[in-house]
């Protein structure tokens, strides 16, 4: 099952947990079910739905003194074809800040046009 099917299936608390995980970039399970004001019990439900879909993972770690999982988001499926045109990557790939006035990528888009 994609992410994308999986995410759609999300109860209010399962899609505010992985909110929470994605935005944080990463967070103890011990303070995951504080932040969402949830039990603990009812926060170990979700983050095992959301580790079942593979939306998130989880590796064991110590944190304060105490067993607990360190929860980060899984990659998602990235679709690169967004990327290339034909054959061909894009310019500016990997560019932080894109000069407006620059003609790289016209020229980019010309030679597309004129390999056909």
């Amino acid at each position: 099952m994609s992410s994308a099917a999986s995410e759609a299936d999300l109860s209010e608390g399962e899609r505010a947990g992985l909110e929470l995980i994605r935005e944080s970039g990463g967070i103890h399970q011990s303070d995951f079910w504080k932040e969402l004001d949830v039990s603990s019990r009812k926060g170990s439900r979700i983050v095992e739905s959301l580790f079942e879909k593979d939306l998130i993972q989880r590796e064991e770690t110590v944190y304060e003194g105490h067993n607990t999982y360190y929860l980060t988001p899984a990659a998602r499926d990235l679709d690169f074809s967004l990327l290339m045109a034909g054959d061909q990557l894009s310019p500016f790939i990997g560019d932080e800040e894109v000069d407006p006035h620059d003609d790289t990528f016209s020229q980019w888009v010309m030679t597309l046009a004129y390999e056909d």
